[in-house]
């Protein structure tokens, strides 16, 4: 049960309220952005909560136990803060999202009604609809190491060891020629072989993608130049002389940590685990 504000309460009991809903979003990348459902901007607590026409949100439920609790919010993209480039590029992504009931005429009188992040976003033309899930969906997510064959190192990072921002491992280059918002062609890093930065992370360093880091769905050289495609598109639209740099790729195998990287002493998987092949075998009889 909320325990409602001494002035809100008061409010309630009125019988005639004034009341809205506000949402605080808070992207990964640290940007904080309020919506209202109300006809004219909102501010408390240092946040901005901008009047945005055609929000509507579902009912919350609640319930007993460790269940998630979801709720969805359907909008059009009609906030210049709002854009479809963003949401395309996953900036959204796991944005941790409060729900507020407000009264709109003095908004010292609030309640935060849930907290939660956001799931999965659908859209369809200039509108779109996103999934608020409940904190307890954290608890259905892998927690520490987990036995398998492949490694749970990122390439470079402490566990790992390997120098990734050496020559060896770190291309820089310039788009060429852009196909699509995932697929474009690039100078600069010829002199790797074919698949060298595939698995890997590529982060554009000009542009308006800028510090976007995106990871390398293929990384293609033939005679005819070479071609990167992302997992997902660039945030804004690639255009030729924009530069990026990129990092090897690992498919997180023992033979390719050997081969590759020369770091078999810090493979951080178990290639040497018995299958199911193993834990099934039964015992037969000489003949």
């Amino acid at each position: 049960m909320k325990a409602l504000p001494t002035a809100l309460s008061a409010h309630l009991a009125t019988g005639a309220t004034t009341l809205c809903w506000c949402w605080r979003l808070v992207r990964r990348d640290g940007q904080t952005l309020g919506f209202t459902d109300h006809d004219r901007d909102l501010v408390f607590d240092g946040t901005a909560f901008e009047a945005a026409a055609g929000f509507e949100a579902s009912e919350i439920r609640s319930s007993v136990g460790l269940s998630v609790d979801n709720l969805e919010v359907t909008s059009a993209l009609t906030s210049e803060r709002l854009a479809e480039a963003d949401l395309s590029a996953g900036l959204y992504d796991d944005a941790q999202v409060e729900i507020f009931r407000v009264n709109w005429s003095d908004t010292a009188q609030r309640v935060m009604m849930r907290a939660g992040s956001l799931g999965e976003v659908k859209r369809a033309g200039a509108t779109f609809n996103a999934e608020v899930r409940g904190l307890s969906h954290y608890l259905q997510q892998t927690k520490g190491r987990v036995f398998q064959y492949t490694c749970d190192a990122d390439l470079g990072d402490a566990r790992c060891g390997v120098a990734a921002s050496g020559a060896a491992f770190k291309g820089t280059g310039s788009v060429v020629a852009v196909s699509s918002a995932r697929r474009f062609t690039v100078s600069g890093i010829e002199g790797f072989a074919h698949d060298w930065f595939t698995r890997g992370l590529l982060r554009f360093t000009s542009g308006p993608a800028l510090g976007q880091a995106v990871e390398v769905k293929s990384h293609v050289a033939q005679v005819g130049g070479v071609t990167i495609d992302l997992w997902q598109p660039a945030r804004g639209p690639l255009t030729a002389g924009q530069t990026f740099e990129v990092t090897a790729g690992c498919d997180k195998h023992l033979a390719t940590c050997t081969a590759k990287f020369s770091n078999t002493i810090n493979f951080r998987g178990f290639p040497h685990m018995p299958g199911n092949d193993i834990l099934t075998r039964v015992a037969r009889g000489g003949g």
